[in-house]
């Protein structure tokens, strides 16, 4: 047998030793490239760009204050002049002269109308002639007893005559104070054919022309004089706010002492607009309509352009309690649900937190808070929709953002 050639003999020994030196390596060969392959996932991830993270909701936030809060109540009330006098003639006769122009200002004691006085000159006259006559008789019957009584006491004149003679005078002297009387009353009754007028003010139309009769029954009416640089508000309030207003320390009219602060009133005109004066209460009725569950308020107000007239309706606005040292918040900032209202307040962390509060009466755009807020905290007024409890946020002031956005507007 033929020995192997020594040049292959010498090749596979090379062979093996090689493969002897990987299986020893080998090892060691997939634990650098393993390491090598964490190293760089390792890079990857740290070389990395990272994410912008996103940015906290931006709210608008007011602070909690105090203050003196008014509350006021709406009706409809109806306009009346403060005094309306109706000029009526009190005695019968023929219109003889009208002495104003209608829709003009009279003042007091102005003469108005004149009614004929023909025929009460001639009563006065009359009454004066008995007042004379009646004068004469007791002038008489005090001589005639003046006369009597030396006779009676000298037994030359009896008790009878006596007696007759007092009653005489006596009887005279009542005459006489029936005629004054009598005088009086024609005096007065021509002196009602003088009609002038009782107060200042504006006249309405004559309802009776020159000529005409009256003084009668259905034709007595002349004119009307209507004050009306003041007129008066009449408004009826319900039984409710009544019943409210006894904890309340504002006077409606009424003489309550230990009230500090004094109701007022303001209306508005048909046109919309506010009047531009005030008005007060002076009175209110001491009970209840059981028939409406209301009672009447009168208030007086000034109306010196007389732009308020008499028997027109309007909508009055009354001054009804002054709740001091209250929290008032927007209406918007609450959230309304079945439990109750709740709002969102910001903690000085900007971390916002979910209250319900116990709300009171509402004052226009806002209301008041009667618990669950105290002065000094931050509630959220505008983007509180997006938010959840706990959550941080970036505040606003609410007057920073207006600000900001009136500037926009005038650069606009």
């Amino acid at each position: 047998m033929k020995s192997a050639n020594p040049s292959t003999k010498k090749i596979g020994q090379t062979i093996s030793t090689m493969l002897d030196y990987l299986r020893d390596h080998l090892k060691q060969v997939i634990i650098i490239v393993v390491a090598l392959a964490v190293i760089i996932t390792l890079l990857a991830i740290l070389l990395k760009p990272k994410e912008p993270q996103a940015p906290l909701p931006t709210v608008e936030v007011e602070n909690v204050t105090v203050d003196d809060v008014n509350i006021y109540g709406e009706y409809v009330g109806h306009i009346e002049p403060q005094h309306l006098v109706q000029i009526r003639a009190r005695v019968e006769g023929y219109l003889q002269s009208i002495n104003f122009v209608e829709g003009t200002y009279v003042k007091k004691g102005q003469l108005l109308f004149v009614i004929d006085p023909q025929l009460y000159e001639a009563k006065v006259n009359k009454a004066r002639a008995q007042l004379n006559k009646a004068k004469a008789v007791a002038h008489k019957a005090q001589r005639d007893l003046e006369r009597i009584k030396p006779l009676y006491e000298q037994n030359a004149a009896s008790q009878l005559d006596l007696d007759n003679a007092q009653a005489a005078y006596e009887t005279a002297q009542a005459e006489v104070v029936v005629s004054e009387a009598d005088l009086i009353q024609a005096q007065l009754t021509l002196n009602y054919t003088r009609i002038t007028s009782p107060i200042s003010g504006y006249a309405s139309e004559c309802y009776a022309d020159i000529g005409n009769l009256v003084g009668s029954s259905a034709a007595s009416l002349l004119a009307t004089i209507v004050k009306s640089d003041t007129v008066v508000v009449e408004f009826s309030m319900t039984a409710l706010d009544y019943l409210r207003s006894k904890s309340r320390n504002v006077n409606l009219g009424n003489d309550e002492s230990g009230l500090k602060h004094t109701s007022f009133v303001n209306i508005t005109l048909p046109d919309g607009t506010e009047y531009p004066y005030q008005g007060s209460v002076n009175s209110s009725e001491p009970q209840v309509d059981p028939k409406t569950g209301t009672f009447m308020v009168h208030a007086n107000m000034p109306n010196p352009e007389r732009s308020l007239l008499p028997g027109e309706f309007t909508k009055v606005k009354v001054l009804l309690d002054v709740r001091e040292d209250a929290i008032e918040v927007p209406t918007k900032a609450l959230v309304i649900e079945k439990g109750g209202a709740f709002i969102y307040v910001v903690r000085p962390d900007s971390i916002v937190e979910r209250r319900f509060i116990e709300t009171g009466p509402e004052v226009g755009k806002n209301v008041i808070v009667e618990r669950g807020l105290t002065s000094g905290e931050k509630i959220v007024t505008e983007g509180f929709h997006k938010l959840t409890h706990g959550m941080k946020v970036n505040p606003i002031p609410a007057q920073s953002v207006e600000k900001s956005n009136k500037e926009s507007g005038d650069e606009a």
